[in-house]
């Protein structure tokens, strides 16, 4: 067994681990180890947390990348009625209650008062969000103190059309948004299983866009395209889409972080949403990505725990990890708590698993436009991954809550192990990847 590090890819022997602990959920997931298994570990190398992290922040925002101060931005806006600051959705890991704190005191501080401070929940095609959901996203006293609106990207009233990208694609955009003196985005920034990266852009797109906006986005031909994968930036369809479609739109100000594998600020940028993005991206493309040399037998890895792995429909992601490294016909084993179930709201993703057809079939169906349905990329993602390698799901579902299109069940880690080791072999090679997406396998070549 090896446990590797990250930092000058080091080999230690570790004959004495007898376990590792997955996260998962809130609490994480211990899963005994067997000295037989040919076992590789990869983790990400701890980043230590900022310790202060509002003044960090606030220190951020006075000194940005490529834009004026938010101060200088404010006073050049003259009179300010309203103020929208897009904050991610409640299955974001990031601490937007500490980037609000920050913004709302500088805000304050330029003669800004609460009631002209608005927050917008970039739900994209998501559902709404829950009370205690926003409490986590806001912090209790921001709760009460500020006015927060859900985006609900199906809500046509919402929204004001802008015409049309390039591509003649629609842009439609939440006009609380469009309608606000200073706009102002948030978020974090890592690696995202077809955009490339999260943060900046997409608190835009698909964070407050409009159902059909976000639809051709996200549509089949660009899911399909070999630049919509993890960390791919500059060629990425919808990435160049969304840079366009916020162009249009406009960006005041923007606060972007970064975070460890316990969801603390390790690094944040502020100002210009570009210039101020890719810098953690760049950031983000040298701590993130780990070479291998060559494919494994099985893959084990998740979405990085609470609130990551929520639903079946979020877990897609870390099936999607799996297939960085597994061989053609390998093993990728799941392990996600699902507490949501596959996802409230995602009816077509939960039809389409239900659909009785197989992978090949689903996939050629949407890219043939047979199908055509919201949240089509989830279905399509999956659809490919279960293309390459059997997925043994681990999570708080039933057996006969994981469809009928391929994914198959395993009570606990050990057991998903043996049922793959039966197939593929004693000495399969199995990678474990115990913290979601901080840290993913890349094949070197």
């Amino acid at each position: 067994m090896r446990y590797l590090k990250k930092q000058g890819r080091s080999y230690i022997k570790m004959s004495d681990l007898k376990k590792i602990v997955l996260d998962y959920g809130k609490d994480g997931l211990e899963v005994p180890l067997d000295q037989d298994w040919d076992v590789d570990i990869i983790k990400p190398i701890h980043q230590e947390p900022i310790e202060e992290p509002i003044k960090a922040l606030q220190s951020a925002i006075r000194n940005p990348i490529n834009s004026q101060s938010l101060e200088k931005v404010v006073q050049n806006k003259g009179e300010i009625n309203r103020v929208c600051i897009v904050v991610s959705d409640a299955t974001r890991p990031v601490p937007s209650h500490l980037i609000l704190d920050a913004l709302v005191k500088e805000l304050n501080e330029y003669g800004i008062k609460d009631e002209k401070i608005n927050i917008l929940i970039a739900n994209g095609l998501h559902r709404k969000t829950r009370n205690e959901e926003k409490e986590r996203i806001m912090g209790k006293k921001l709760l009460r103190r500020l006015n927060v609106i859900d985006h609900v990207a199906t809500d046509n009233s919402l929204f004001l059309d802008l015409g049309k990208t390039s591509d003649n694609d629609p842009i439609l955009i939440n006009k609380f948004y469009i309608n606000s003196d200073l706009k102002i985005i948030t978020g974090y920034v890592e690696p995202h299983f077809f955009f490339g990266f999260s943060g900046g852009r997409k608190s835009i797109v698909p964070g407050i866009s409009g159902e059909e906006t976000i639809l051709t986005n996200h549509s089949a031909k660009n899911i399909h395209s070999q630049y919509a994968r993890f960390g791919v930036y500059e060629e990425n369809p919808m990435h160049k889409l969304a840079m366009e479609i916020v162009h249009e739109v406009g960006v005041d100000f923007m606060v972007n972080v970064c975070i460890n594998e316990a969801h603390k600020i390790t690094k944040i940028t502020a100002g210009d949403y570009i210039k101020a993005h890719e810098n953690l991206v760049e950031y983000q493309k040298n701590k993130v990505f780990e070479k291998i040399d060559s494919p494994y037998d099985i893959v084990i890895c998740g979405n990085g725990g609470y609130p990551l792995d929520l639903n079946l429909y979020q877990a897609v992601k870390s099936m999607a990890i799996g297939e960085m490294a597994v061989k053609k016909g390998g093993t990728i084993i799941s392990v996600n708590e699902l507490s949501d179930g596959i996802g409230v709201g995602q009816d077509n993703f939960k039809d389409l698993i239900f659909s009785g057809m197989n992978p090949e079939e689903i996939y050629e169906k949407i890219l043939n436009k047979e199908i055509r349905v919201p949240d089509v990329w989830e279905i399509m993602v999956l659809a490919r991954v279960l293309m390459k390698a059997e997925v043994y799901v681990v999570s708080e579902l039933e057996e006969k809550d994981l469809g009928n299109i391929g994914l198959r069940y395993a009570s606990n880690v050990r057991n998903a192990i043996q049922n793959s080791l039966e197939k593929d072999g004693k000495d399969a090679k199995i990678l474990i990847l115990p913290n979601g997406p901080q840290i993913l396998p890349k094949l070197r070549g």
